[in-house]
This record gives structure tokens, sequence and C-alpha cells, in this order.
């Protein structure tokens, strides 16, 4: 079967989104929220390996990739969360496994708390962790600003807003040998894509991790009230999320599988046949295509 992915576009609202699709459209739906300072690009790679028997949706946020920059659009982890709402449903997507990496984290919970039944399951890949105690050391940083006054603060954030500091991210402290295995395109093209309102997008979610701290009791919430299926599969070489965050997740998930492997925060890029085992053995488990 073609297991080619599909570059399509749609209008959510006042939206024109930009969105990557591969795999049967009848086929089990797996949606791929992307992380930061990235799009729907990271999951390139995986996506054929998957649509064999899974149809993989992967769209780019509002003013990220290539989805439009509208001027009205609500540039939060709420705005996302609601964009991705609309999505799923201008799809007729009802039911999925949630993908939560980076960003897409704070984000896919968002939506996963606004319809669970819609929920079979999630994929936890050093997503970012409403567990305030085992965050990684990296975190510190962002959280130096918060006692800023609010212009001072936003001043010093757009300063990390450049490809130099795209470059750091997408390596994030992993081995020299693994680095190599990073494209430079990542950075490279990601910056390529900032235009000056996307400088401020930028800013602006990152300022609203202080915000989102006080949101953390709903995620914590979610997981321990509804146990959703749960795979974590993470990189402890992450200066944001270390293993200390892949297992805080156990506290409220105990049930979930949790892999560690020998990687950093993008694994999709260093370790894919590895991620792609776990994936499919998961998902032939909790989500596999009807004979």
């Amino acid at each position: 079967m073609d297991t080619g992915i599909r570059h399509r576009r749609i209008t959510i609202g006042n939206v024109d989104a930009f969105y990557r699709e591969a795999g049967r459209e009848d086929a089990p739906v797996v949606l791929l929220p992307h992380g930061y300072p990235c799009s729907s690009y990271e999951f390139r790679n995986l996506m054929p390996r998957l649509a064999d028997r899974w149809r993989l949706v992967a769209p780019d946020y509002p003013g990220a990739g290539y989805s439009g920059t509208p001027d009205d659009f609500d540039y939060s982890f709420d705005g996302y969360a609601d964009f991705l709402d609309s999505f799923v449903k201008a799809l007729g997507i009802d039911r999925f496994v949630l993908y939560l990496h980076d960003f897409g984290s704070p984000i896919g919970a968002r939506l996963a708390i606004k319809a669970p039944e819609r929920i079979v399951a999630l994929i936890i890949q050093n997503g970012d962790i409403p567990y305030e105690d085992a965050l990684g050391p990296k975190y510190a940083e962002i959280e130096s600003t918060w006692s800023l006054p609010a212009a001072e603060m936003r001043e010093k954030l757009a300063e990390a807003v450049n490809e130099e500091t795209f470059r750091k991210e997408f390596l994030n402290n992993v081995r020299p040998e693994l680095a190599e295995r990073i494209p430079p395109d990542l950075w490279r093209l990601h910056w390529s894509l900032v235009t000056p309102k996307r400088k401020q997008i930028a800013v602006d979610l990152i300022a609203g991790l202080k915000e989102n701290r006080d949101w953390f009791p709903q995620h914590r919430s979610y997981l321990r009230e509804h146990r959703p299926p749960a795979l974590i599969v993470w990189g402890p070489q992450d200066e944001y999320m270390p293993e200390k965050s892949a297992r805080a997740y156990l506290r409220d998930l105990p049930g979930a599988e949790l892999h560690l492997l020998d990687g950093g925060h993008w694994l999709l890029e260093t370790h894919l046949d590895e991620v792609v085992r776990l994936m499919r053995g998961f998902l032939d488990r909790v989500h596999a295509p009807s004979a």
C-alpha cells in the first residue's frame, strides 16, 4: 500500500492550516501535534513507518511551519488547543491516539481534557511535564525571568529567539555522536520561517509557561482520573526534561509503559527505529486496525 505522506491545506476558522497526512483515511488515527521550535516536519520520518496500519495526521499550528499567521488568533496554549479541537472536528476524527512531545504536551493535554472520550491512548515522548519538582535545569533559566517586570521579561526572552538558540534547542545536550544524527535542516528551516510576528508569538508562548504552571494540577488530575493507556518513550539526555521528568508521569499513570532510550529530546532524529518498534507494539495492543 502507499505509505507516502500527503501534504494538504484546510481552512480552520480564519487560519489557512497546513498539515501532513499518511495512511488510509479509514484507519485508526494517531494525532501528532508538534513542539517548539518545530513544526509537523518533525514527524516526516515517523509517518511513513506507521502508515501501513494507521492514519497519521500532523498539523502545523497557526504561526508555525507552513500554516498562516493571522493577526487575530489566540497564540497561547489554550488557543492552540482550541485550534486542534476544530481541526480534528473538521477532518471528522472522533477517536485517536495522541502523541505528546515538547510544547505539544500541554497543548495536547488541554485537547484531551476537552473530550476525554476521544482519547484512545497517549504516547508521551519528552513532553513538557506537569510536575514542578521534576523539571530539568534549563527551566531555571526561564524561571529566572519571571521576577522581572513584564516588558523586561519579554525583552530577555526575545534575546533567546534566534538561529543559534534554535540550534542549541535541537542538539539539546546529546552526546557528540548523537548530535551528528540531527540534521541542521531542523534549525535552519525553522529559523527561515520566523518573521517578526512569529518571533513575538514565540516570546508569548515562552512567557506563557509562567501561567501554564498554574494549570499543572488540571493536567495531573486528567491523567489520574482517566488513566489513559500510555507509552512513555524518553531520551534522558535532555536539559529540559531528563529521566526524572519521565518517571514523574508514573505518579498519575502507574500502569504506563516506560522506555528510556539512549538519546535526547529529538528521538525521532536519533532513535527512529527503536521508537517505531515500541509504537507499533503499543498501537497494535490499544488501537489496532479492524480486520
